[in-house]
């Protein structure tokens, strides 16, 4: 589906890829691709996969699934590095900013992070981002799941530039967290990426309201990418993949099968909506720096 942007300053053709991931890392790496092809050729310039596109979302697969992610391109071995090479490939085929979901990464300690690379459409590594807060939670009756099991969290905001503003990156569970996003405002973004995989107890509560949030927070572009739902799956993805303006608004947004949700948005929007609303100018650090973390 598709909803155009009013014309203004600058606009940008988002793509939200919902592909269906399963047990084939093969076929996972393939019908990502597909998806991106898909995408490109129907104008989008910025282009996202879900988290974790190439492999089941289990903290006992991450470990099975990571691929270590080589310190330059002339390392690049795509029999090593699978993943990697897709998503540089892709990107350079199609010329376009891709924002590769995540997935598994082992680095050199065999440490595992669930980390999103973003290429240019040269195919350069723009960005490499570490999922920072790990998604660790119990809901009774609901869902249970403990990413600390087998991933270790990264410790950095990541920004990269284009020609049409500076985008941000945070991945799934980093949504939560305003503090994040504001850091990512802060940074000059106007668009912020968010792969996710939201389940179906915690998705249909928050998946939107979050995304709402942190665009109204903001006052930027907010666009989430999940995979598909896939009914062989012991967690169940809630899909709802979105692209948010800043005004809270739903411009575009999709149900649970694969799909790929689209967006042409005005970056000048962005601009407008922090003129008539300045909080920028009115925001009191001299009081939040008061505050901290809950005891509970």
């Amino acid at each position: 589906m598709s909803v155009a942007a009013d014309a203004g300053k600058k606009l940008l053709k988002l793509a939200m890829c919902q592909v269906m991931v399963g047990t084939d890392k093969v076929a996972n790496l393939a019908s990502a691709r597909k998806a991106v092809q898909e995408a490109a050729s129907k104008g989008a310039q910025l282009i996202s996969l879900p988290e974790c596109f190439n492999s089941p979302y289990a903290t006992d697969q991450f470990p099975v699934y990571a691929e270590e992610i080589p310190a330059s391109a002339s390392e690049l071995d795509a029999e090593k590095h699978p993943s990697t090479a897709m998503l540089v490939e892709a990107a350079k085929e199609s010329k376009v900013f891709l924002v590769g979901g995540s997935f598994p990464e082992k680095d050199a300690e065999g440490k595992v992070y669930n980390t999103c690379l973003v290429i240019s459409p040269e195919g350069e590594v723009l960005a490499k981002h570490r999922k920072v807060h790990l998604f660790d939670i119990d809901v009774p009756g609901g869902v249970t799941f403990k990413e600390s099991d087998t991933l270790s969290a990264g410790d950095q905001v990541t920004v990269f530039d284009t020609p049409y503003c500076k985008v941000g990156v945070g991945i799934c569970y980093d949504i939560r967290f305003a503090e994040y996003a504001m850091l990512l405002r802060q940074q000059g973004c106007k668009l912020i990426v968010w792969p996710g995989a939201f389940n179906t107890t915690t998705g249909p509560a928050h998946w939107e309201l979050l995304q709402r949030a942190r665009a109204v927070d903001n006052q930027l572009f907010c666009a989430t990418a999940s995979p598909a739902r896939n009914p062989d799956s012991k967690y169940q993805a809630w899909g709802h993949s979105s692209i948010i303006s800043p005004w809270g608004e739903v411009l575009a947004t999709t149900e649970h099968d694969a799909d790929i949700v689209y967006a042409e948005i005005d970056l000048g929007r962005a601009d407008e909506v922090r003129t008539n609303i300045p909080i920028s100018k009115q925001v009191r650090t001299d009081v939040y720096s008061q505050v901290k973390p809950a005891a509970n």
